[in-house]
């Protein structure tokens, strides 16, 4: 929910900025009569807004239509620096893929919601770069649910509140008390999986990332289900994840 200002003005104004840059990403470029039709503002406001934008090289304009500039990259790179565990996890993950042959991922939490900072894809034919800097939900992918059981109950449930439990596949969790039971079990093996609850035929594995008792990430491998099966998630997979999180620590101590 937006935060409130004593006039309003300046939250309504990031509304229609916001609004319009998300039009532009959906529709891979758009021009400024078609975006003020599907945003609702007048024309003369979104072409004030693409104006500012293109001053600081957020859009760029080919032709008549607006697209998304490289400036979004430049702060995507910068924002994913930040993160220690961003360096210390991807030669980790580069290495998971080798020895595993499927999807490894770095994963990383922000107000509650998951995001994927690195992976590779292994022996599939995913493109990783279409997942990479993409946000999922954290009830149904191992790497949020090994996140979300180092977290406060009251916390788990702030997120459940905010995001809901929304059902991706038949097999999600979708009631809170269930979710909560499951944490509990990811907390005593410690590990989370994702058996086909985000996808379809795709499941995954995932360890959390604690160091200094704070929880930074976690680390997941997945792959088509008559590869990933449950089994060697719970073995193979598992131990190899785990020993892996000690190198990651290993790196974030010596960072």
């Amino acid at each position: 929910m937006p935060r409130e200002t004593t006039d309003g003005r300046g939250v309504r104004s990031d509304e229609t900025l916001f609004s319009i840059i998300e039009q532009l990403r959906e529709a891979d470029g758009m021009g400024v009569t078609e975006l003020a039709a599907r945003t609702g503002f007048a024309k003369s406001t979104v072409h004030d807004h693409l104006a500012s934008l293109l001053a600081h090289d957020f859009v760029e304009k080919r032709g008549d239509t607006y697209h998304l500039g490289l400036q979004f990259f430049s702060y995507g790179q910068y924002v994913r620096n930040q993160y220690d565990v961003y360096e210390a996890a991807k030669p980790i993950v580069d290495d998971l893929v080798e020895s595993t042959g499927e999807m490894a991922w770095l994963l990383a939490h922000e107000n509650g919601r998951l995001m994927y900072l690195y992976g590779r894809a292994g022996r599939t034919n995913i493109n990783a770069n279409t997942l990479i800097g993409s946000w999922a939900y954290m009830h149904c992918n191992s790497g949020g649910k090994a996140i979300l059981a180092q977290l406060p109950e009251s916390e788990v449930r702030e997120i459940i509140d905010a995001h809901g439990l929304p059902a991706r596949t038949d097999n999600t969790i979708t009631d809170p008390d269930a979710l909560l039971a499951e944490l509990e079990r990811v907390r005593e093996q410690g590990y989370g999986l994702n058996l086909g609850e985000d996808l379809e035929g795709i499941h995954a594995v995932a360890v959390p990332l604690v160091f200094e008792e704070s929880v930074h990430g976690a680390l997941a491998v997945a792959g088509p289900a008559h590869r990933v099966s449950r089994e060697r998630c719970e073995t193979d997979l598992a131990e190899r994840l785990r020993a892996s999180t000690n190198d990651v620590e290993l790196n974030l101590a010596y960072r």
